[in-house]
């Protein structure tokens, strides 16, 4: 059912397209010559209709992600987090000290896109599961924000966000921030 929805919200988003190129091309009188390279025209639609193309699929990806991730949430199974500081899965590291690692995000949303973790979990799988004993852990991360904006050359414009939990698309359950930047942010964001 959800495949068929997305194939039809999918199949009319383009058709959409379609009409909106034609619609143009006949307004300014310019030939367009017939093409499945939709890219070659993108610039025929406002920024805001391309993304909205782009992006229906990925935000589905990333919805349902979550959901499944969430489902796994509780259980103390290393995460994929736990690997990259075992240095069992490779990753791009741009700071490091005892208490936190942080690396480059493997599907950046922009120029600057790195994440921080805590080196042990001791259950902060969220924010909402923070307790007043993680004060000094949650100081540490927003401390080596600072620290990863400055090495990336974006202490002049940076965002942290904390994902917490499937509404807000978190997909693993160790605690992490992400520190962008290296473009203009706009808000309100998401």
């Amino acid at each position: 059912m959800v495949s068929t929805t997305l194939a039809a919200t999918s199949f009319s988003l383009l058709r959409n397209y379609n009409a909106n190129v034609r619609a143009f091309a006949a307004n300014v009188r310019a030939p367009l010559q017939h093409s499945t390279n939709y890219n070659s025209i993108n610039f025929l639609l406002p920024l805001h209709s391309r993304r909205s193309l782009s992006r229906v699929s990925v935000t589905n990806n990333e919805e349902a992600a979550a959901k499944a991730a969430a489902l796994n949430a509780g259980s103390e199974a290393p995460t994929i987090f736990d690997k990259i500081i075992a240095k069992e899965i490779p990753s791009s590291i741009v700071y490091e000290d005892e208490k936190v690692l942080a690396f480059r995000d493997i599907n950046p949303q922009a120029p600057v896109h790195v994440l921080i973790i805590p080196k042990f979990r001791d259950g902060l799988t969220t924010l909402a599961k923070a307790e007043a004993r993680h004060g000094d852990i949650l100081g540490h991360l927003l401390c080596a924000s600072k620290i990863v904006a400055e090495k990336e050359g974006i202490l002049d414009g940076f965002r942290v966000v904390i994902n917490n939990g499937p509404g807000a698309c978190q997909s693993v359950y160790h605690l992490h921030l992400h520190v962008l930047g290296g473009r203009q942010l706009k808000w309100p964001p998401g």
